[in-house]
């Protein structure tokens, strides 16, 4: 449906994963509900809040399912793999006969999956060890793509997608063993580079602060295509993100990926060069910005309350009440605040029940609700992405 309010502009503030179950330190509040968020809770006040669906049925819980979900793309019609997505953001093209592979380096000791992102290493030591992989195990079938931190991507040609591969950060803790990638003979082939690349990792000298010692391939798929934003209602607009995958469905879209100094997709991250970016995108005309911040995600993976209620008081704080200022200075802005997933800080990981929405602006009718929070959302009917998006641009 095309957009009929075209006088309007929309914003979705995307708090990565900070939906969450109660917690018994909490004394049965879950984060959200304990945590200083006056300025989500004003959002609700003024206009409307509910649960939404960001993860259908059949799909599993994750970023790239919950933000797809939150652009108003059904999962079921158009998704096929994570690192397709992620792939698009650092412009890698991929053919008819690439499948591409998220490329994790993680830290991996005694056979336990002891840290999904390798401390959390900094770009500059994982691109010399993505590209000292590149140098030994590169050919005309491999490629190894250096992107940001512990994120990477790994190209394979002529290969099946269809193998049951772990994202890394659902088995902290665990052993690796029966979490391995499996299939047909292919699985085994994309082992042996995962064997090796250890070897090589091994043979590197960046002192102390590398903590990686493997690589770790999943979220596999071949190429995405996406109808543009513009040509389904009629958006031009940005998305603001640290993170590949949310820069890669905002360049699927058709949409233009504004980079910040500074964005770190951790806490302490440059909240205001954020906001910046987005009123810059206003400014410029653009109707529509999606602004993502990751940390409530990272700290629930790491499990630390302490650290998620912090990364959910700051998204509020720094994000969420600037962007309010911002709408009482102009006209016609709506704003939607939402989790793109659970991250239960119980088991460091996703989940794939609904989470709270809530959403505020001119032609938006207010509901009776004061809080944003789980509890506060939880009576009402959940609804799915595409409805999510169409509430907010149609009203």
């Amino acid at each position: 449906m095309k957009n009929k309010g075209v006088n309007y502009r929309y914003m979705i503030l995307v708090g990565d994963g900070m939906a969450d179950f109660p917690v018994d330190e909490l004394d049965g509040k879950t984060p959200l509900e304990h945590a200083l968020t006056p300025n989500m809770d004003r959002v609700a006040a003024m206009g409307r809040i509910g649960l939404l669906a960001t993860i259908p049925d059949g799909c599993l819980p994750g970023s790239d399912i919950g933000n797809m979900s939150l652009l108003g793309y059904d999962p079921t019609q158009y998704f096929c793999g994570r690192a397709p997505i992620e792939a698009a953001s650092m412009g890698i093209e991929l053919g008819e006969d690439d499948v591409a592979f998220r490329c994790n380096l993680v830290t991996i000791e005694n056979g336990i999956m002891q840290d999904y992102s390798a401390g959390h290493i900094s770009t500059l030591v994982a691109t010399d060890i993505i590209n000292a992989l590149q140098k030994e195990l590169g050919n005309d079938k491999v490629k190894f793509h250096p992107g940001s931190s512990y994120r990477h991507v790994l190209t394979v040609k002529n290969i099946g997608a269809k193998l049951n591969c772990t994202p890394p950060h659902d088995i902290t803790g665990q052993k690796i063993d029966g979490y391995l990638p499996k299939g047909d003979d292919q699985a085994e082939y994309i082992l042996s580079i995962m064997n090796k690349a250890r070897d090589i990792i091994a043979s590197l000298e960046f002192g102390d602060k590398n903590l990686a010692t493997d690589i770790w391939l999943w979220g596999q798929g071949p190429a995405l295509t996406l109808p543009s934003l513009f040509f389904r209602y009629g958006l031009k607009g940005s998305v603001i993100s640290a993170v590949d995958l949310v820069r890669g469905l905002g360049k699927l879209a058709k949409l233009k990926i504004r980079y910040v100094d500074g964005a770190t997709g951790y806490l302490g991250t440059n909240y205001a060069g954020k906001v910046a970016a987005a009123k810059q995108a206003f400014e410029e005309g653009e109707n529509f910005v999606l602004l993502h911040v990751e940390a409530p995600d990272e700290t629930s993976h790491e499990g630390d309350l302490n650290k998620k209620i912090q990364a959910i008081e700051e998204f509020d704080r720094h994000v969420v009440g600037e962007m309010l200022k911002y709408q009482a200075e102009t006209n016609g802005l709506r704003i939607a605040v939402a989790a793109d997933h659970i991250t239960a800080l119980s088991t460091r990981t996703h989940d794939a029940s609904p989470v709270p929405f809530c959403m505020c602006g001119d032609g938006l009718e207010a509901d009776d609700a004061d809080q944003y929070n789980e509890k506060a959302a939880q009576d009402r009917a959940p609804i799915g992405g595409p409805a999510f998006f169409e509430m907010l641009i149609n009203g």
